[in-house]
């Protein structure tokens, strides 16, 4: 019983410090453009590069 009174308050800070993260990359872009990375491996930038 002790350790519920400990774990529980516990889980539910990790719960919303997980939510507040969440919200908070959301909210600053980070979900804008998910193929971008995925696709800008693909572009051949070797430009000025000599072989």
């Amino acid at each position: 019983m002790n350790g519920l009174l400990f774990l529980i308050p516990v889980a539910l800070g990790l719960g919303l410090s997980g939510l507040a993260a969440f919200l908070w990359s959301l909210r600053a872009g980070q979900f804008e453009d998910p193929d971008g990375a995925a696709l800008r491996i693909l572009i051949d930038d070797d430009i000025g590069e000599q072989r």
